[in-house]
C-alpha cells in the first residue's frame, strides 16, 4: 500500500466533496449546508491518497482552524486521520502559527490527544455532534 498526502488544488476539489459527504453527510447526518460552509476556497487542504485512490481529506483555515478530517469507512485504522492532521500540522508550523486548534467530536478526543492536542472549555454541540474544543501549541 502507498500512501500520499497531497495539497488541494481545484482539481481535487470533487474528490474533496466526495469523501466529505459520504463521511459527514451520509454517515453522521450533517446538513449539506453546515458541512459545505462556503469557506473551503481560502483554506488550506490535504487528500489522503492510497494506491491511487482518493480517501481521506482536511482542512486548515488561515488562522490556524484544522477541521474537515474525514477517512473513508473501509480505510480507517489505517493512520491516515494521523498523517492528514500532521500533514496540517507541518504547514501551520512553515507558516509560524502559533498554535493549532479544532472542534474534536467527542469520540475523537483521545485521538488528538495522542497528537498533541489539549482540550479546553466545555462541550458543545455542532451539527447536533458532541465536540470539545482542543489546541496544540506550534511554539
Amino acid at each position: 500500500m502507498t500512501v500520499t498526502i497531497a495539497p488541494f488544488d481545484t482539481e481535487h476539489q470533487p474528490h474533496i466533496r466526495a469523501i466529505r459527504e459520504a463521511v459527514f453527510i451520509q454517515e453522521q447526518g450533517v446538513l449539506p449546508e453546515l458541512e459545505f460552509d462556503g469557506l473551503d476556497a481560502s483554506a488550506m487542504q490535504v487528500l489522503a491518497v492510497v494506491d491511487g485512490q482518493y480517501v481521506g481529506t482536511g482542512r486548515m483555515l488561515d488562522d490556524g482552524h484544522i477541521g474537515r478530517i474525514a477517512i473513508l469507512r473501509h480505510y480507517r485504522g489505517l493512520g491516515l486521520g494521523a498523517k492528514v492532521v500532521q500533514a496540517l500540522i507541518a504547514e501551520a508550523t512553515r507558516l509560524s502559527y502559533p498554535r493549532v486548534y479544532l472542534g474534536a467530536q467527542t469520540h475523537a478526543v483521545d485521538f488528538y490527544a495522542k497528537l498533541g492536542f489539549t482540550p479546553y472549555g466545555d462541550e458543545f454541540m455542532d451539527a447536533g455532534i458532541p465536540h470539545l474544543s482542543m489546541e496544540k501549541s506550534l511554539i
